[in-house]
């Protein structure tokens, strides 16, 4: 018998009481309709974070408030909702808030749903296309549509499915997301759209595999699984020893400039200013591509490697301008998400007065030099 994953509740009048989605590491999200205000959209739902499965149509006493979102008449969807902190969500969370509207959305025959609130950017546009489909579906460039405001959301649910205790796997005709111990695996083309999927799902001959890419390139895999999610088997590449190095001085910037373009404007300083306390290196790195301890961000050093014999077979040197640009968009989506995750925790930490003004401050310019910096120098380095 299969997991539960979903609990929603309704009151006699046909109102939402409460529901629970159920979230990759096992932990349950659930929302608290009308029960707050927000000083920007006013009503607001509540979020809140609970280790067990809540079984009732109230709130447990041990749960914790994470954060609120613009209150739904969830018997009539007619949105896609702003929430408020998404640092405070814990990983995996956003999407499955977004898969339980959708899933409602869809059982309501709405055929589709707009987001018309502020920031709608690369994380929230990739947080989408797991649980909906954009319209018109022909746009030449449907991110940018979606900052325009010109996209709307057709509600397409994805099926979570939890198969052991540490493996949770993501199914919408075909496997598109694996979370194992903390990892999540990603197909690379959604709904046309390519995504920096380093921790990739792949179809193999033998099944569905997850593993390590870079490049283009397969560097290990992790997970065997069959096309409908069962665990095949677990794969142990074995262990690398090898010491760990520093990179050139100028390339951490140029990654960090381009985490800092992809992110949310008001991020982007506190984006740079925690990086500008960590050192890149290349080393082992196990089980993933990339950890950030300490005073350290170390990369995988086989990304190096790769990087070397792609530059060694591109013609001319545009290319290999082109294929190290490449290479630093890939550290930039390795690390991206914890450095937004800690300037998201470091904006939340100021007072509100100092929040409402990093807000409204301007776009953080003047990385191109920067990245054209970095790509000149990951050039010589992996020569």
């Amino acid at each position: 018998m299969r997991e539960p994953v979903l609990d929603v509740r309704w009151r006699p009048d046909g109102a939402l009481a409460c529901a629970w989605v159920r979230i990759a590491d096992g932990s349950w999200l659930g929302v608290e309709p009308a029960v707050a205000r927000h000083a920007s959209w006013g009503l607001s739902d509540r979020l809140w974070h609970a280790r067990a499965a809540p079984g009732a149509a109230r709130v447990p006493p041990e749960a914790v408030a994470l954060t609120v979102f613009e209150a739904l008449d969830w018997a009539r969807i007619d949105r896609i909702p702003v929430l408020a902190e998404p640092a405070r969500v814990p990983p995996g969370g956003g999407t499955a808030v977004l898969n339980l509207i959708a899933t409602l959305a869809a059982r309501q025959g709405t055929p589709a749903l707009a987001y018309r609130g502020p920031y709608p950017g690369e994380q929230l546009f990739l947080a989408l296309l797991e649980a909906f489909r954009y319209a018109p579906a022909g746009v030449e460039d449907p991110l940018a549509a979606f900052v325009a405001g010109a996209l709307t959301w057709a509600p397409a649910p994805f099926e979570p499915r939890f198969v052991a205790e540490d493996l949770y796997v993501q199914r919408r005709g075909r496997i598109e997301k694996v979370v194992r111990r903390g990892v999540t695996y990603y197909r690379p083309d959604w709904q046309g759209v390519r995504r920096h999927a380093p921790r990739r799902v792949h179809d193999a001959p033998d099944g569905v595999r997850c593993g390590l890419w870079a490049l283009g390139q397969s560097l290990e895999d992790h997970l065997l699984l069959s096309p409908d999610g069962d665990l095949v088997a677990a794969l142990e590449p074995p262990a690398r020893h090898a010491a760990a190095r520093p990179a050139s001085p100028a390339v951490w910037p140029g990654v960090v400039g381009i985490v800092a373009a992809q992110s949310a404007p008001p991020l982007a300083p506190f984006i740079r200013q925690l990086a500008a306390g960590l050192a890149l290196e290349w080393g082992p790195v196990a089980g993933d591509l990339a950890r950030l301890d300490g005073a350290r961000a170390r990369v995988d050093d086989r990304i190096l490697a790769v990087l070397g014999a792609a530059l060694a077979a591109a013609p001319g040197r545009a290319e290999r301008a082109a294929i190290a640009l490449a290479a630093l968009a890939e550290l930039a989506a390795l690390v991206g998400d914890v450095l937004r995750a800690r300037a998201q925790a470091a904006l939340a930490a100021l007072p509100l007065d100092a929040q409402a003004a990093a807000l409204e401050a301007a776009a953080d310019g003047g990385g191109a030099k920067t990245i054209a910096e970095a790509v000149g120098a990951l050039l010589a380095e992996a020569a």
